[in-house]
């Protein structure tokens, strides 16, 4: 039996077509994907629970905590919600994954005068992403040269791409950040990319100035990660849709 991969791709097999076509069929099952499609997976509502559902959840926030953590463990410069943690981990002598936590809840809170609701997807992204982060930030060995930190910067950018792309269309709920994002600019008028963009830029100078990380990793995380997600968003689509095949 064929793999929707391997249906999506096409048959015969690979390995018997031209480097062309090959080349072809992984440009379009690469293709970024300008929308959220619909999954099997999606929920009907923020607090829609089942089995399959929750652990797909699960496993996409974990990889994306992990993927962040490869960022941090580069040393090269972390995605900016995470430079912010980090100067305030340095500057009480605690943990980044504690503070991932921290940051998170307080950014929740800033939903209430907002009247955004949370759910289920909100609260597990607290909780999942910083002990993901935190995990990752213990066990994974920091890059001893740039050339190592290059592809742990890279794999990091991916795996949140990857990540957010299986949180994100089990429709339970946005992230605290993103949620206060949607939120500003429902509420404003202000088109969402300024609205990160502002975001962003207050908690990079606050986490610069707190003694977090900014380099090269940070520049490439915001030139990449919303290609990263386009990118992971369409596979998601291409193999759901071929499900029934």
């Amino acid at each position: 039996m064929l793999s929707r991969a391997d249906r999506y791709l096409g048959y015969p097999p690979l390995m018997s077509t031209s480097p062309k076509s090959i080349l072809t069929r992984i440009q379009n099952f690469l293709k970024p994907h300008k929308t959220i499609p619909n999954t099997p997976w999606k929920a009907d509502g923020r607090w829609d629970l089942s089995i399959s559902r929750v652990s797909i959840l699960f496993f996409g926030l974990i990889i994306f905590g992990i993927g962040d953590s490869l960022l941090i463990q580069a040393n090269m410069g972390n995605a900016p919600w995470s430079v912010l943690a980090q100067g305030l981990a340095k500057t009480f002598a605690s943990s980044i994954g504690l503070f991932t936590f921290i940051i998170s809840a307080v950014v929740l809170l800033l939903w209430i005068p907002l009247r955004e609701r949370p759910g289920f997807g909100t609260v597990s992204n607290i909780v999942l992403i910083a002990a993901a982060i935190q995990f990752g930030v213990d066990y994974i060995p920091q890059a001893p040269n740039s050339a190592i930190g290059l592809i742990y910067i890279f794999t990091g950018i991916a795996l949140v791409g990857a990540g957010s792309s299986l949180y994100i269309t089990c429709g339970l709920g946005p992230g605290p950040r993103d949620g206060l994002m949607t939120a500003i600019h429902h509420r404003s008028g202000i088109r969402v990319g300024r609205v990160r963009l502002a975001i962003e830029a207050i908690v990079l100078t606050l986490g610069a100035l707190l003694g977090g990380k900014l380099g090269v990793g940070t520049a490439l995380f915001a030139l990449l990660i919303g290609q990263s997600i386009a990118i992971f968003l369409g596979i998601v689509a291409r193999l759901t849709q071929n499900t029934a095949q």
